[in-house]
């Protein structure tokens, strides 16, 4: 099983965010990432943000 990701990084915005979130399932990793997309940057929680999400996962770790 490929670890997945997703970085900040990837998505410029309004907020320089530089966070990186890891997991080892693509459920872990949209949990974590919706809370983070809704918490810190105000994205709403649709069915096209988690689709959006999902698309954008990468397999392995982050680069530093």
């Amino acid at each position: 099983m490929a670890r997945k990701y997703i970085d900040c990084r990837d998505y410029p915005g309004d907020h320089k965010c530089t966070v990186a979130l890891a997991a080892d399932t693509e459920e872990e990793l949209l949990k974590a990432v919706v809370h983070h997309g809704t918490a810190v940057h105000g994205y709403d929680d649709t069915p096209e943000f988690r689709e959006k999400i999902r698309k954008g996962m990468k397999e392995g770790s982050s680069p530093a």
